[in-house]
C-alpha cells in the first residue's frame, strides 16, 4: 500500500471520528446547571450546539485531515446547519471584521520585502560588524530574527535566515547531526523569529486576532502601543534566555570560520548600494511603523479631523503605496502568490466560530468547567499559569492562530465570570499562542530550520522544554511589571 493512500485513509477515519464525537455531544443530554458567585452557568441548546462543532473542527485541525482553512469552512456550515448561528451575523463576525484588511496589509508588506535584499543586507552586515565567534553569530541570528519578525511574518524570517546559516556550517566544515554548533545556529534561526513575533501586533496572527476579540467580546480597545508595551519588553527578555539556553544545552565545538568571513565581506561587496525599490520600501516601511506607533496621538492633536488611523486602515492604506505606478516595488501576480490566501480564511473563519461559542455561552460554560480554579490564585499565578498553560496545550494545535482562536474567547469569558481584567487572561493567551519552542511540527517556522537537516526533533525537544519555562518567566514578568507600571492591567 503507497503512503498517499495510506495518508488518505488515515485522514478519512479521523474525520469520521470528529464527526462522529460531534453527534455524540449533539445527542448528550444538557449538562447540570453551575452555580457561581455571580449566578448561574448554564449550557444552552445553541451552545450545545457550538461547543460540538468546535470540538469536531479541533478534531480535524489536531489532525490535519483536512485542510485548516476548509476545516474552518466545514465549521461554519455545521454551525448554521446545528442552528448554533445564522449564516449572516456568522458572516459578518468573520468575513466582514476589519482584521482582515490588517493581515492582507500586513502579507502584502512581507512580499514587498522579500522582493528586495534588504533583509540580506541586515543580516550580512550584522553579522560582518559582530565578528565571526560561534556563540556571537547563535546570539546574533536570535537577536536579527527577533528584530525582524516583529515586523515580517515569521516564517519568512527564518526562511531568509536558515540558508545563511547552512553557508556558515560549510564553510565551517560542521557536519548535520554531529556539530553542536550545527544544531544551536539552526534551533537559532526559528527562535528568533518566534521570539520577536510577540514583540509588536503586526508579528503574527494571534496577536491582533487577540485585540480583535477584545475589543469585540470586552469593549476594551487594545492599542498598538499597548501591545508593544508589554510584548517588547517580553521578546527582549526571552533573546539571552534563548540563547544562554542554546549554548548549554549544546556545548559549542572548536569552530574555524575563516573562511566564512572572506564570503562575507564578497558578499556584502556584491550587494552593492541601496537599489531604488529597497528605499521605496524603506520610506513606506518607516511611514507605516510611525502611523501606527503615533496614529492615536495624530488623531488627538488634529481634534478628530482624522480619525482613521487605527492599525488595519494603516496596513492596508500603506501596502496599497507599494503598487503605486512610479514606486512598483511589487507586481500583483506575485504579491498574489505570496500572500497566504489560506491563513486569512482560517482566520476570519476563526473568528466567527470563537465569536459563536462566546455569544451562545459555550465559552463561559467550557471556561467555568476547565478554568475557574484560576480565580483563587494571585494574578501573578494567574498569568504564570496561563502562559505555561497555553505553551503546552500548543503542543496539541498545529496553528498559532488555531491555538488563539480557541483559548482567547474561552479566557475572556473565564475573566468576566471571576471579576477579572480580561487583559490579564486574554494578553498572556495571545502572545503565548505563537511562541512553538518544543515540538518541530508545531509551526513552519520550526520546519524550515528543520529541514537543512542539522538538528532532529528530540534535539528540540531538550532545548525547548528549558526555554518553555524560560518564556513562561519572561513573558510573566513582562506583563505584570509593564502592565502595572503603564495602568494597561488591572487587578
Amino acid at each position: 500500500m503507497s503512503d498517499s493512500s495510506t495518508q488518505v485513509k488515515r485522514r478519512f477515519v479521523f474525520f469520521c471520528l470528529a464527526l462522529l464525537t460531534m453527534g455524540a455531544i449533539l445527542a448528550a443530554p444538557l449538562p447540570p446547571q453551575i452555580e457561581t458567585a455571580k449566578g448561574i452557568v448554564a449550557l444552552t441548546v445553541q451552545g450545545k450546539a457550538a461547543l460540538a462543532v468546535l470540538v469536531m473542527v479541533v478534531i480535524l485541525w489536531i489532525t490535519e485531515a483536512m485542510p485548516f482553512p476548509i476545516a474552518g469552512c466545514l465549521g461554519l456550515v455545521l454551525l448554521v446547519m446545528t442552528k448554533a448561528a445564522e449564516l449572516k451575523p456568522l458572516v459578518q463576525d468573520g468575513f466582514g471584521n476589519s482584521i482582515v484588511l490588517f493581515f492582507i496589509g500586513v502579507l502584502i508588506f512581507s512580499a514587498a520585502i522579500a522582493q528586495t535584499n534588504l533583509l540580506k543586507r541586515v543580516t550580512t552586515v550584522l553579522l560582518y560588524k559582530l565578528g565571526h565567534r560561534p556563540k556571537a553569530i547563535i546570539f546574533c541570528f536570535i537577536a536579527v530574527g527577533a528584530l525582524l519578525s516583529g515586523w515580517i511574518t515569521d516564517m519568512a524570517v527564518a526562511a531568509m535566515l536558515m540558508p545563511i546559516a547552512v553557508t556558515i556550517l560549510r564553510d565551517a566544515k560542521a557536519e548535520p547531526l554531529k556539530s553542536n554548533f550545527g544544531r544551536a545556529l539552526l534551533i537559532s534561526c526559528a527562535w528568533g523569529p518566534l521570539v520577536g513575533g510577540v514583540a509588536t501586533p503586526a508579528g503574527c496572527g494571534p496577536n491582533p486576532l487577540t485585540m480583535t476579540f477584545l475589543k469585540d467580546l470586552a469593549e476594551i480597545d487594545f492599542t498598538f502601543v499597548d501591545w508593544m508595551l508589554l510584548g517588547f519588553p517580553a521578546a527582549i527578555l526571552m533573546v539571552p534566555c534563548a540563547w544562554l539556553i542554546l549554548i548549554r544545552v549544546f556545548p559549542i565545538e572548536e569552530i574555524n570560520l575563516g573562511v566564512a568571513e572572506e564570503d562575507f565581506v564578497k558578499q556584502r561587496a556584491e550587494l552593492g548600494r541601496l537599489q531604488r525599490n529597497e528605499i521605496a520600501t524603506l520610506l513606506i516601511f518607516g511611514l507605516t511603523v510611525v502611523l501606527w506607533i503615533c496614529g492615536t496621538w495624530i488623531e488627538s492633536w488634529t481634534g478628530g479631523v482624522i480619525d482613521y488611523l487605527g492599525i488595519k486602515f494603516v496596513a492596508i492604506a500603506c501596502a496599497c503605496l507599494f503598487f503605486v505606478p512610479g514606486i512598483n516595488v511589487i507586481d500583483w501576480k506575485t504579491a498574489e502568490k505570496e500572500v497566504s490566501w489560506g491563513g486569512i480564511i482560517l482566520i476570519v473563519t476563526g473568528l466567527s466560530i470563537g465569536m459563536t461559542i462566546y455569544k451562545t455561552g459555550a465559552a463561559a460554560w467550557m471556561a467555568q468547567v476547565a478554568f475557574s480554579k484560576l480565580g483563587l490564585l494571585h494574578p501573578v499565578l494567574i498569568i504564570f499559569a496561563v502562559v505555561l498553560g497555553v505553551s503546552i496545550m500548543k503542543v496539541m494545535f498545529s496553528s498559532n492562530t488555531v491555538t488563539g482562536i480557541i483559548m482567547v474567547p474561552l479566557l475572556i469569558a473565564l475573566a468576566r465570570q471571576i471579576d477579572l481584567d480580561p487583559v490579564l487572561l486574554a494578553i498572556p493567551a495571545g502572545i503565548t499562542s505563537s511562541l512553538a519552542f518544543l515540538l518541530v511540527t508545531s509551526t513552519p517556522t520550526n520546519v524550515i530550520p528543520y529541514s537543512s537537516g542539522y538538528f532532529t526533533i528530540k534535539d528540540m525537544a531538550k532545548a525547548g522544554v528549558w526555554m518553555t519555562l524560560a518564556s513562561s518567566a519572561c513573558v510573566t514578568l513582562s506583563i505584570v511589571v509593564m502592565g502595572k507600571l503603564f495602568g494597561i492591567v488591572s487587578w
